[in-house]
């Protein structure tokens, strides 16, 4: 049993089930992120968390006590809203002060709690402002702070980033893994950037379609997709995914594929893996865009480095990186170069592919099978 445990969970508006029989058991202190395009049931889950959806079927308990009925204000969580939903009448201090009010906090209590997480937040210079006048940026920690002087068990934050600037965007994440690391609150955030993702958890809950697809640490969803829909979702640029057939050729495995000259390409897989004995069975390819390189670049800790020539398409200068853009298998691939590679579109130019980094999945069940 998890702090926060989700058991079965369903959400059905009439004959439409939006959110399919859910699990997931967060332990106290977690930074679980819900990640997932939109539609996909994550905010769903989420306001079934805070109360303010009911259930259709199964549970969700806090601290093991079932919150089937309980209402918002009875179950101790906040909640960090992607509008920042502040009373604009009110001043900082009293829009922090506010929850605390409601649930009949003595005032000096009250005051202390407003002026330590001020401090935390660094806002303490704005408590006598109202919302009209602050910054995107400070009115959302002025919206955690007022979630923060509750104290409660779990936070819960509706994408709270994302109206805000790119770069604000980038701060206001760092804020808000420093703040976790230091309070060690437990949190569940919903965003559809998966970036955000990545970056903030500890675990994420990647949602499509009203179900989980694949639930793990940011290493386990990055370097082991469960399916194609993970694969091609969580990353940027996301992992490439081409056509392939699997072959044996010295007794191991290959992927051959096909380049844009007609030729055919055998890509050795690692030593020690499975593929062997799928001889003959078409796949979809995975491999992320650093694990297709220059040569020079490429990871010499790595037992399997296979270089192929093919013809350059698009080159995309990034400042600290060149993304290269070449053909594999009728489907474009992206390759993460060095800044200061000398590659030109249409050069015909060697990539050293990484397959310790290779992915294989099923074309008709898009599952995962090496």
């Amino acid at each position: 049993m998890g702090f926060l445990d989700i058991n079965n969970a369903t959400k059905s508006y009439g004959s439409v089930k939006v959110l399919h029989e859910t699990d997931i058991s967060i332990e106290e202190g977690e930074f679980l992120v819900l990640v997932g395009p939109s539609g996909c049931g994550k905010s769903t889950l989420l306001n079934m968390i805070a109360g303010l959806e009911d259930i259709t079927s199964g549970d969700i308990a806090i601290k093991g006590r079932s919150m089937n009925g309980v209402r918002p204000a009875d179950r101790n969580i906040a909640m960090v809203f992607q509008s920042y939903a502040l009373y604009p009448n009110m001043n900082v201090g009293q829009n922090m002060a506010f929850g605390l009010e409601m649930h009949g906090v003595a005032k000096s209590e009250r005051d202390k709690a407003v002026s330590d997480v001020a401090d935390l937040l660094q806002i303490s210079h704005l408590l006598d402002r109202k919302p009209g006048q602050l910054s995107g940026g400070q009115r959302q920690r002025v919206a955690m702070g007022r979630a923060l002087v509750r104290n409660p068990d779990v936070f819960l934050f509706d994408e709270p980033l994302s109206n805000l600037d790119a770069k604000l965007r980038v701060d206001m994440r760092t804020e808000i893994k420093k703040l976790h690391q230091k309070l060690g609150t437990t949190i569940v955030y919903v965003t559809h950037d998966q970036i955000e993702a990545l970056t903030l958890s500890t675990r994420i809950a990647v949602m499509f379609g009203g179900h989980v697809q694949q639930l793990g640490t940011p290493k386990e969803i990055y370097d082991n997709p469960a399916n194609i829909f993970v694969a091609g979702f969580m990353g940027s640029p996301s992992m490439n995914l081409f056509p392939a057939t699997i072959g044996v050729e010295n007794d191991g495995a290959v992927a051959r594929i096909s380049l844009a000259d007609g030729t055919i390409a055998s890509l050795p897989f690692a030593p020690g893996n499975q593929m062997a004995g799928h001889d003959g069975k078409k796949i979809i390819l995975g491999i992320r865009p650093e694990a297709i390189t220059d040569e020079d670049g490429a990871d010499r800790k790595s037992h399997a480095i296979h270089r192929i020539e093919a013809r350059v398409e698009v080159t995309e200068p990034a400042g600290s990186d060149t993304f290269v853009v070449s053909q594999f298998g009728g489907k474009e691939v992206t390759g993460r170069f060095r800044a200061d590679v000398d590659v030109y579109a249409g050069d015909i130019f060697p990539f050293a592919i990484n397959m310790e980094k290779a992915v294989a999945f099923d074309p008709k069940s898009e599952m995962r099978i090496g």
